[in-house]
């Protein structure tokens, strides 16, 4: 049997992780059996249950204390297989690069983004070149790192973002996952060929994730994945080059994720087949600047996230893929598609209900998020339900949203006029208007059958007609 390693379980305390072997609780001591169920707070349960009564008497006061603190880390922990995630991309400064005279509210440093429970998962954008100077990748990070305004590393287009180490660790140690997204709609990305995507892996891991290297932008910071945002070229290489490096992460000491962003239009043009071929963690699916984008979610034609659920279900290497919706932040975070947040709830609940792949939410990006009066908390709410807001969505016998369908009229104003009546079979989103007892009405958020002044509080009373 191997030795019990002390050090490692009370860092398992701090860390809420390890990779300590498994032990049966018949042959440890009360502080084992700590440790042990502290590393099931990092998903991997070590010790048996069914042991522990016989174990209580041995567990002191000091002792209980601890499994306290274990089991609270062990609710912070990143949880994939959540339907409540919120990943929010953070390093372009979306929000600064259309409001040049508003620097108070650009982009802040990482950690300014992990100070509460909002946000699950932070994608850092982008690594925006493969192939630089000296055959290593290069990094923009916009107003906070990039080749222009930070030193390089000698013989590299890489920039010596180092000072960013302690908030990616400060993010993690909060719970969060801090992974690298890749391309971008402007990066230069791709590989000639299968054996030149897998050697780059290694590359990859060297210089961001679990390997070793003089040439490391984070320093000694440890990033727990990738992502692949990929909006152009071939994708020749890439399924080699995930494979790969999935290999090298199953290798590691820490849990590693590999997500992807496509563009909503089914299949991606640019990652499409690589989705068919490797099992990714999930899929951030870009629903806005398309046209089946949640500004058309009321529109069936339009709105195609059952086909990605479909996709997750029969056709991803991994059935327990999870997707999710890609929303801007802000009306200034991207050309079309963005929403209310009221509007967004009601679309997370009635998905959240209807497709079990459904995995969360991601936005575009922190600094919009955060400009638009913490847009990210409205939708973490609609989430978690804790907001109260977003009634729960309908059965799968609730009358389905069709182009037939009469459409509820939005416009707006105190007068009546050639605003449609009320029906209790219809769905209205956020914002809808209707009339009712000659009375104008104003949805608050996604409802189907809640009457305009009820019990519920979905409506919002404008005026008389």
């Amino acid at each position: 049997m191997a030795m019990f390693d002390h050090v490692n379980a009370w860092k398992c305390i701090k860390d809420g992780h390890s990779s300590l072997p498994r032990f049966q609780a018949a042959s440890l001591n009360s502080f084992e059996v700590y440790s042990r169920l502290c590393l099931c707070s990092a998903g991997s349960c070590p010790i048996s249950f069914l042991a522990l009564p016989k174990m209580v008497s041995q567990i002191t006061p000091v002792i209980r204390l601890c499994l306290c603190l274990c089991f609270v880390a062990s609710a912070m922990a990143f949880d994939m297989s959540r339907n409540t995630n919120l990943a929010v991309y953070w390093g372009q400064n979306s929000y600064g690069a259309v409001n040049l005279g508003n620097k108070a509210v650009w982009q802040q440093p990482i950690e300014h983004y992990c100070a509460d429970n909002t946000i699950d998962t932070i994608p850092v954008a982008f690594l925006n070149e493969f192939y630089s100077t000296g055959n290593l990748p290069s990094i923009n990070l916009a107003n906070t790192c990039s080749t222009v305004d930070d030193p390089l590393f000698p013989g590299t287009n890489l920039p010596k973002c180092t000072f960013l180490a302690a908030g990616i660790e400060t993010c993690q140690k909060a719970g969060k996952i801090i992974t690298l997204s890749l391309g971008g709609a402007a990066g230069s990305a791709g590989f000639a060929s299968d054996s030149e995507g897998a050697a780059y892996a290694q590359v990859i891991w060297n210089v961001f994730l679990g390997g070793s290297s003089n040439t490391r932008p984070f320093g000694t910071a440890v990033l727990d994945g990738i992502d692949m945002d990929i909006e152009g070229g071939s994708q020749a290489g890439y399924a080699a080059f995930l494979t790969a490096l999935r290999k090298l992460m199953n290798g590691g000491n820490k849990r590693y994720y590999i997500t992807a962003a496509p563009q909503c239009p089914f299949p991606d043009a640019y990652i499409g087949t690589t989705l068919n071929k490797f099992a990714f963690d999930a899929v951030y699916v870009q629903f806005y600047n398309n046209y089946c984008g949640v500004n058309n979610f009321a529109n069936t034609n339009a709105w195609d996230f059952g086909m990605w659920d479909q996709w997750a279900k029969t056709v991803s290497p991994n059935k327990n893929v999870k997707v999710y919706i890609g929303a801007p932040a802000s009306s200034s975070a991207a050309s079309n598609g963005y929403v209310s947040a009221s509007t967004l709830a009601g679309i997370i609940s009635r998905t959240k209900s209807q497709y079990s792949s459904f995995g969360g939410v991601m936005l575009w990006d922190a600094s919009q998020a955060y400009a638009n009066g913490r847009y990210d908390q409205a939708v973490k709410a609609a989430l978690t339900g804790s907001s109260g807001a977003p009634p729960s969505s309908p059965t799968s016998s609730s009358p389905s949203l069709t182009s037939s369908s009469p459409s509820p009229s939005t416009t707006k104003g105190a007068g009546c006029a050639g605003v449609s009546a009320w029906e209790s079979t219809l769905i209205y989103l956020g914002d809808d208007q209707v009339t009712s007892n000659n009375q104008l009405w104003t949805a608050k958020w996604w409802t189907e059958g809640a009457t305009p002044g009820g019990s519920e509080g979905v409506w919002t009373l404008v005026g008389p007609c």
